[in-house]
């Protein structure tokens, strides 16, 4: 299959509010020659990445939007424009490729819309965008609604943060420490070519000077190491592991941070990891089972602790709850095609949900980690103050790491181009049970 065709698929069912990149492109993946594969990922991120950007563009060029129905050539069109701009692939090669897809999609109608319209935007396209720059959602690549959103709780940072956002991300590694300390990993790296520094806040992140294939990296296969970036990482040490505690990692999908946990502190008692999908939970255990570690996995939502609580209570919990993701952006640019403002007031009911459910699974002098990858105070510091507010056993408790920005409750840190990616914590511990 024709990379771009595969590409305008994948993104299609994105724009249809059908998938995710993630759900939808490794289908149309299996379809393209191997060789073809890099530029299908690069043409589907791409694209999603710098979408608000191009369909604004798009509807200076067209004398009518698009059907629903025909999804699938407004993908086409957005993939076609971002060949155009964002690629060194020659205009005449990816006009030509761009409109021969149509036939594919059963809508000959389309090519002559097509290469009319990419033509055009080969002609005037760069002077048509120079003069939307005004435009907030134009120059920054973020739907209005985000952009917005940013601004108001960022108003010094946010146009750092959409530069973070629409900037490729760093490859980042956790070094398992059962194996090597990070120094001694860095010295394998350099004897094997690889240029890497250590992280700033996670003892175990190595960045990568450039991205690899990790089979190329030193003892993958072996454990050795994983990649993570490090604001995910910081969470092993500001749970303050112990020998003997029993450890819940709730939504803890695609278990990153449950291997971290148990890297880090080899003599836990007991790792509970859960998540809502099952599915998910297949993609945990291949983790574990490549680092050799083990968890109680169980599919179930967190929220509904009868069904898979047995009553002991943990020592230490990790909640890192379903969020907005907007703190990730860079990873998943098509958040700026699938979230939408009125989602984030349901997230953080969620959220709190969440809270409330698992804190009398916590023991007394307990501690209990929030994280979200959201950059959105509405999820973070907003949803702690409610909790503790309603919450009189539960107190805050400081956060040992100088990264991100102090905030009313918890440290928020903000994508950094060539760092760590968007995420939030608070650390808090049950001071006495909850009044029954």
């Amino acid at each position: 299959m024709n990379p771009r065709l595969a590409a305008a698929r994948a993104l299609a069912a994105v724009l249809s509010g059908k998938a995710s990149l993630n759900s939808s492109l490794p289908a149309q993946l299996d379809k393209v020659d191997e060789r073809d594969r890099g530029l299908t990922q690069d043409l589907a991120f791409g694209t999603a990445r710098w979408q608000p950007r191009l369909d604004l563009l798009a509807a200076q060029l067209l004398q009518k939007p698009f059907k629903a129905a025909d999804a699938d050539v407004q993908a086409l069109l957005l993939v076609g424009l971002y060949q155009l701009f964002y690629t060194r692939i020659p205009a005449h090669a990816a006009i030509g490729e761009t409109v021969g897809c149509a036939d594919k999609l059963k809508k000959p109608w389309a090519k002559g819309l097509l290469n009319a319209v990419l033509r055009r935007a080969q002609r005037e396209g760069e002077q048509l965008l120079a003069g939307m720059e005004r435009d907030p959602v134009v120059r920054t690549a973020h739907p209005r609604w985000l952009q917005k959103s940013l601004k108001a709780f960022w108003p010094e940072q946010w146009e750092a943060i959409c530069a973070a956002n629409n900037a490729h991300p760093p490859m980042i590694l956790r070094v398992n420490r059962r194996h090597h300390s990070r120094d001694a990993y860095l010295e394998l790296l350099a004897e094997a070519g690889v240029a890497a520094s250590a992280c700033q806040y996670s003892r175990d992140g190595i960045v990568l000077a450039e991205a690899c294939d990790v089979r190329g990296l030193p003892g993958f296969t072996e454990g050795w190491v994983s990649v993570q970036d490090e604001a995910a990482q910081l969470s092993a040490d500001l749970l303050e592991l112990a020998p003997g505690q029993r450890v819940l990692d709730a939504c803890c999908a695609p278990g990153g941070k449950t291997c971290h946990l148990l890297e880090a502190e080899p003599g836990l008692a007991h790792m509970t990891a859960i998540d809502l999908e099952a599915k998910r939970l297949t993609r945990v255990r291949e983790n574990l089972d490549r680092l050799q570690l083990d968890a109680e996995l169980i599919a179930c939502d967190a929220r509904d602790t009868a069904s898979w609580w047995d009553g002991k209570p943990f020592q230490r919990i990790l909640l890192d709850a379903p969020c907005s993701a907007t703190g990730v952006i860079r990873r998943h640019p098509d958040i700026k095609l699938t979230r939408q403002a009125e989602d984030i007031p349901a997230l953080a009911t969620l959220q709190g949900e969440l809270l409330d459910a698992l804190w009398p699974t916590l023991e007394v002098g307990g501690m209990l980690l929030y994280a979200t990858c959201s950059s959105l105070p509405t999820e973070n510091t907003e949803v702690i103050d409610a909790f503790l507010a309603r919450t009189p056993g539960a107190r805050e408790l400081d956060l040992a790491t100088e990264a991100g920005l102090r905030q009313p409750h918890g440290r928020q840190l903000l994508a950094r181009e060539g760092g760590h990616d968007g995420f939030y914590y608070a650390k808090l511990i049950k001071i006495a049970a909850s009044r029954g």
